[in-house]
Formats: structure tokens, C-alpha cells, sequence
């Protein structure tokens, strides 16, 4: 614990220093950091084929295997959201609001950098440079904690950060990345009180539970993704299984990723065959109850747990449903919040659709993977809040500042 409080210790000071910095210091660190992240290229890819070889030793999944995979596009496309960062707004000092008041005071409220924000992920390294640029432009110190599987490339993304940072003149500490990924350290961070000021998870469910049950610092809930897609009666049938495809196998093991579509019953026997031959493509099984089995023989029997599951693989849930009713009650039972679309030619079916559902992001007619940052035009982002408190859907610039309330008299009592 001695280590983690000395790290919160540096990581309080240099925020200090960071949230007073300029738009014009930030922008040059960010700068440098795109800038030695691609001519770093070959040592950051060389870091990661160690961790992709012991991710293959013991058995990860492809798909998990593919979200830990560094290349020169990957982190080419790193470095152009960084450059896409420098471009966006300052976030902090921002007037938000400016109240007169009858006694002559003048109330404004502007954005303010959190503090101290630590992280606690898994295996994708570009979270590394992610969260720890999208802290930085916001004016927030990081602390890093990500999975033994991405080690190697997390270490090297994270001095190169440090050592572009320092060389902007801004403390090298505002980026700390812990080398320790025993479970023992994600657990003492989620007690640093006093050292940091919101904790954000960034994974599967398991993870997010924990963080969510056992920490003492404020949490921002994010990630689990259990995203569906409904197909109703008056659906494109060519559409569904094109969005359904692209939603599914795109990157199954992101958080956006469709893990079950929800047929109606009166285009199920049409739209089903087309909808399972598009996902054949990519070898998708797919599990669905009695009424998908009667229609897809070749569907596997899915049980009670298959609902409401992140596979985070080739792998797609389905129910024949009466009626979309029954559709939103399924999602009511079994989603997460994240994401969730409907593909209807009704635009009135849509709209009910959208108004019921409980969701940070809710379509019509369009994958559930555009729910991101850069897709939604605010930038990179840390993860998708699925909770309704500070921030809801993509954390991006924004949703990590606080307010402030200046007040400006000229010798008021009260």
C-alpha cells in the first residue's frame, strides 16, 4: 500500500501544477506524445508480441487476443486521436453559467479539472494511451492500473508518455502506470480516499462488479455491454441482417458489440435464415430458444444464462419475441444500459421504442457500434458511463471536469 500512496501522493502534486497548465502546454504535450507513440513504433510492437505470446500459451480467445494485438495501423490510429484531441475544445474554464444576483453578486460557474482520476482495466494497451491523453487535455492526473495480459505494452506506451511530457515542461507524474497487476493492488485502489478523486473501471462485467462493490472512492460505472437489436415486423430484412452482421463481428469483443437480436414473430421466418446466413460469414454461433431453433436448425439451445450474457466472441444470443413489447420487457430484464437499437420502417413503433428503452444510447435503424467518442464527434473517450450520475454514455473531455463556483462581490454581508 506504501507504493500505491506514494504514487497518489506525486499524482496530487502534479495535479496542481496540470490544472493550471494552458490549453497551449497541454496541446504541445499531446503533441509529443502522438509524435514518439509512432516513432516508438517498433519498440511498443515488439512489447506487445511478448504479451501476445503469452496470451497464446495460455489460451485466450482470438477475439480477446485481437483486443490486446498492437500494429503499425493500431497505433498509427492511437496517435491520430491524440492529434484529434489537440484539435477539440479546452475543456476546463469553461463558463457554464453566470448568475446575477439582486444583491449585486455575480455567481459563475465554470468546469474545473476532477483531480486525480484512476483507471483500472484489462487487455487493451490503447486504453493506456486513451485515458491517459484524455486526462491530460482535461487538465487530471491518471493512475493506471491495467491486466497482466497487456503488461509489456502498457509499460512502454506509459514511459514514452511520461518522457514526451516531461519534455514539454509539465510533470512526468501526471501519467503513472502501476507495474504490479496482482489483484492486490486493484483492490487497494479502489481505498485510496484522499489520493484519488474518481475511479473509473474499463472491462467485463466481473471487473466492474468488483470495482463497483468494494470501492470507498467515487466510482463511475462503465463498459458491460449486453447490447441488442430488435428486429420488428416492418423491418428492412436486408438492412437487419447488415447492421446485425456489422454490430456482431466487427470487434466482438468490444463493449458495443451486439450480443442478441430479438426477432418479431412475423418476419422471424423470413428474416432469421437471411439474418443467419450473413452471420455465417464469420462462422457466428447462434443460441436461440424453441421458436429460433424451429426456424434455424442448426442454432444451438440457449439457456437461462445466455440471456442478459457479454460474450465478447463470435458468438450472438436470439429470441423470437411477439411482439416489441416483449421485446423491451427483454431488454428491461436483461441489459446493461449500454446500448440498444431497434430496425423498424415504422417511425412511430421507433419512437416508442426509443422513449422506453433504458439506455446511455438508444437507435433506430444503425449498429450499436457507434456508441464512442470519436463516433459521436466528442473524441477519445475512457469508456461508456452506463450510469446516470455526473455522466452518462461516452466519457469523453467534458464528462471528466467538475464545476466551480466563482463569486464576485464588492463587500456583501449577510
Amino acid at each position: 500500500m506504501t507504493r500505491l500512496i506514494e504514487m497518489g501522493e506525486r499524482a496530487r502534486a502534479a495535479a496542481r501544477r496540470l490544472a493550471i497548465a494552458t490549453t497551449e502546454e497541454k496541446n504541445a504535450a499531446l503533441q509529443a506524445i502522438a509524435r514518439d507513440l509512432e516513432d516508438n513504433c517498433l519498440r511498443i510492437i515488439c512489447a506487445n508480441e511478448i504479451d501476445i505470446a503469452a496470451a497464446e500459451e495460455i489460451g485466450l480467445s482470438q477475439a480477446l487476443i485481437d483486443r490486446l494485438r498492437l500494429n503499425e495501423k493500431r497505433i498509427s490510429d492511437i496517435a491520430a486521436s491524440i492529434r484529434e484531441l489537440v484539435d477539440l475544445p479546452d475543456p476546463v474554464g469553461r463558463l457554464l453559467e453566470q448568475i446575477k444576483r439582486p444583491n449585486g453578486l455575480i455567481i459563475n460557474k465554470v468546469a474545473v479539472p476532477i483531480g486525480v482520476i484512476g483507471i483500472i482495466y484489462e487487455a487493451r494497451p490503447n486504453v493506456t494511451a486513451d485515458a491517459a491523453t484524455l486526462c491530460l487535455k482535461s487538465g487530471n492526473t491518471v493512475i493506471l492500473r491495467g491486466g497482466k495480459e497487456a503488461i509489456h505494452s502498457n509499460m512502454i506506451i506509459a514511459e514514452l508518455m511520461r518522457e514526451s511530457v516531461a519534455g514539454c515542461c509539465l510533470p512526468p507524474d501526471c501519467i503513472q502506470l502501476i507495474s504490479d497487476t496482482s489483484r492486490e493492488t486493484a483492490n487497494e485502489m479502489m481505498r485510496m480516499n484522499g489520493y484519488i478523486d474518481m475511479l473509473i473501471p474499463r472491462g467485463g462485467a466481473g471487473l466492474i462488479k468488483s470495482v463497483v462493490t468494494n470501492a470507498t472512492v467515487p466510482v463511475i460505472e462503465t463498459g458491460a455491454g449486453t447490447c441488442h437489436i430488435y428486429v420488428d415486423k416492418t423491418a428492412d430484412i436486408d438492412m437487419a441482417a447488415a447492421v446485425i452482421f456489422s454490430a456482431k463481428t466487427s470487434r466482438p469483443s468490444v463493449c458495443n458489440a451486439c450480443e442478441c437480436m430479438l426477432i418479431h414473430q412475423d418476419i422471424a421466418e423470413k428474416a432469421l435464415p437471411v439474418i443467419a446466413a450473413e452471420l455465417a460469414k464469420k462462422n457466428v454461433e447462434i443460441r436461440g430458444d424453441e421458436r429460433t431453433r424451429a426456424i434455424l436448425p442448426g442454432a444451438v439451445a440457449a439457456t437461462v444464462e445466455d440471456w442478459g450474457r457479454e460474450y465478447g466472441d463470435y458468438i450472438i444470443a436470439c429470441r423470437v419475441v411477439g411482439n416489441m413489447e416483449q421485446a423491451i420487457e427483454h431488454i428491461y430484464n436483461y441489459g446493461t444500459g449500454h446500448s440498444e437499437a431497434i430496425i423498424t420502417g415504422d417511425d412511430q413503433q421507433a419512437a416508442v421504442f426509443m422513449s422506453q428503452v433504458d439506455a446511455a444510447a438508444v437507435y433506430h435503424n444503425a449498429s450499436t457500434r457507434f456508441t464512442d467518442g470519436g463516433c459521436f464527434g466528442f473524441g477519445a473517450e475512457i469508456g461508456i458511463s452506463t450510469q446516470k450520475l455526473h455522466a452518462r454514455g461516452p466519457l469523453g473531455l467534458r464528462e471528466l471536469t467538475a464545476v466551480k463556483y466563482l463569486v464576485y462581490g464588492n463587500g456583501q454581508l449577510r
